[in-house]
């Protein structure tokens, strides 16, 4: 295996964790009748991870295509 598999394997681990950590159904609730129209602010941890996913989904990305290149 290279480096750039392996990178890219420890990567896919840290993004599936960072997304099952981030609040699930938060937008559910507008299909059963909650209160959709709020628009709430990410502050503290929700802000973390919302970044860290990005981050994450970004160098999964050119790790993909550097595997596909090289």
């Amino acid at each position: 295996m290279s480096l750039i598999q392996i990178a890219q394997i420890i990567v896919s681990i840290l993004l599936i964790i960072v997304v099952l950590l981030q609040n699930r159904g938060a937008g559910l609730g507008s299909a059963f009748g909650g209160t959709g129209g709020v628009y709430l602010t990410k502050r503290g941890l929700e802000k973390k991870l919302f970044t860290a996913t990005i981050v994450l989904a970004v160098l999964f990305f050119g790790l993909s295509l550097a595997s596909i290149l090289f």
